[in-house]
């Protein structure tokens, strides 16, 4: 009780959450309201029957088209038509090909000059997940590396009220693994995975064959990387749905955190507070594989310069990720026109990305009264899945935009960090997640991802080929319900995995 009094104290006090007697309370809807919204998102336990609205993952906004490659591209289902023209302008400008600089379409110019991607939508391919480098192929542009070094003393990481933020980049190399370079600059280096079988046999004998990556990085172009450094691999995330996902209160996040385990059930989620750019204040992370990330426009702009090279008001990095140790990338000319903005992705851009990514829609659930998809769902529930899968939330009554306010939705994701265990650790701290832990990725469209994205690569670094290895690849907090899923017969596991491709 005194570790849960803790951290309901620290984020009141960090992140302007309200404390009541009855510990957090959200401010956005009065107790009539909270009484509906504890009811609705309790725990069932019949699994006879779909449950009232499971249909609609994303309540009124969930898209009703025919499952296809563009089941993730289809904005919310409620937006009004002057918000449907700001989307389609949004999704110009997320599929926009930026060129370097100088260039007769100075409105597109400013491209890294070291980048990964030339677009958002070169790694958000058709807003669905990303994946490893294919059979043949030497890069992704939908994978990178995150890189850093551990901090020689502590105030080397930006502090604010105990709240550890940022991380250190590499002398030379920066925060990210730029694999490629505008012309006359050489890329900084090339992202080399080697993977190893790792057979796993399961208790009625069944033996997967999963591959276990190891990383480096071949044909370095600036020198050394320091010795100490630390790799994290990164698939791009779907897009969906990340509006509804802002609009959760974080009153109900932090209500499942339990960092100490003080309810003895081995799952200690915690929150990632972190800095948001826009205000300079506290926030609680949910976004990235890290939660380091608080808002979808600070996201955004985090992706402008580590991932394009491109500057905005939120971060003014107009040679992107480029370093002090190299003064080639910072010769160059960038895009910067004082006629066009401040910036080379000026404020209208970063508005109208952000507010396409806010208002992408998810789809309708498939097949969710099948027998099967019922007794996989009692499956995935009974083996403790949805102690970090948490299936539902109402978003904040007081949502700016109307389409996103008070609505039903079912993500299956608590949004903490937690340990998952020695297999999956990238041993790379980010915030004050360390390098076990991760947030928990929501499950929604995730049985559309052969259908939109081509494959079925999973997890943080697209290791898993398939459902089954992603889920048997879980440790650490995740160990007893990992263990449950192994346990099963065969027709169990089978049900649980019609259950997760309903998704």
């Amino acid at each position: 009780m005194q570790t849960r009094l803790t951290l309901v104290l620290a984020t009141f006090l960090l992140g302007g959450i309200v404390l009541g007697q009855d510990g957090l309370v959200r401010t956005d809807i009065g107790p009539d309201d909270l009484a509906r919204v504890r009811a609705v998102t309790a725990t069932t336990r019949d699994f006879s029957k779909p449950e009232s609205f499971e249909t609609n993952p994303a309540g009124k906004g969930t898209t009703t088209f025919s499952a296809n490659q563009d089941s993730f591209s289809h904005f919310l289902s409620n937006l009004s038509f002057e918000q449907e023209e700001q989307f389609k302008l949004g999704n110009a400008l997320f599929r926009k090909i930026w060129v370097s600089s100088p260039s007769s379409t100075q409105a597109s110019d400013g491209l890294g000059p070291l980048f990964n991607a030339r677009g958002c939508q070169s790694c958000h391919i058709k807003d669905g997940r990303g994946h490893p480098p294919f059979p043949g192929e030497s890069e992704s542009a939908s994978m990178f590396l995150r890189l850093s070094v551990p901090p020689a003393a502590h105030d080397e990481r930006v502090a604010l009220d105990g709240v550890i933020a940022g991380e250190v980049g590499d002398p030379i190399y920066g925060t990210q693994l730029q694999s490629f370079a505008v012309p006359g600059l050489p890329a900084e280096g090339r992202m080399v995975i080697d993977y190893a079988d790792e057979p796993v046999t399961l208790d009625d004998g069944t033996v997967v064959v999963l591959r276990a990556p190891t990383y480096s990085i071949a044909d370095l172009a600036y020198g050394p990387l320091s010795e100490d450094i630390m790799l994290s691999p990164r698939v791009a995330s779907p897009m969906i749905g990340l509006g509804l996902v802002e609009q959760i209160p974080a009153e109900d996040i932090l209500l499942r955190a339990d960092p100490e385990d003080a309810d003895g059930d081995g799952i200690s989620g915690r929150p990632n507070w972190t800095i948001a750019p826009e205000t300079n204040a506290v926030m609680l992370g949910r976004f990235g594989w890290k939660a380091g990330m608080a808002t979808i426009r600070s996201q955004s702009a985090a992706a402008f310069a580590g991932d394009i090279g491109l500057s905005t008001p939120l971060v003014n990095l107009p040679y992107g990720d480029c370093t002090q140790n190299q003064p080639q990338c910072l010769a160059l000319p960038n895009g910067e026109q004082e006629r066009l903005g401040v910036s080379e992705a000026p404020d209208p851009v970063l508005d109208l990305v952000t507010f396409y990514s806010q208002t992408l829609g998810v789809p309708q659930r498939r097949s969710v009264d099948d027998p099967t998809v019922l007794a996989g769902k009692q499956g995935f529930y009974e083996a403790g899945c949805i102690s970090c899968h948490t299936p539902k939330y109402v978003t904040s009554k007081a949502a700016e935009n109307p389409a996103l306010r008070f609505q039903l939705i079912w993500p299956y994701s608590d949004f903490l960090l937690h340990d998952m265990g020695p297999g999956l650790a990238d041993h790379r701290p980010e915030g004050q997640a360390d390098g076990y832990e991760w947030r928990t990725p929501p499950l929604w469209g995730i049985g559309l991802t052969q259908t939109v994205s081509g494959h079925t690569f999973f997890l943080h670094d697209g290791r898993a080929r398939t459902l089954t290895e992603a889920i048997l690849w879980h440790g650490g907090e995740a160990q007893a319900a990992r263990d449950a899923f192994a346990a099963m017969s065969a027709e169990t596991r089978s049900n649980v995995l019609a259950f997760l491709e309903s998704l």
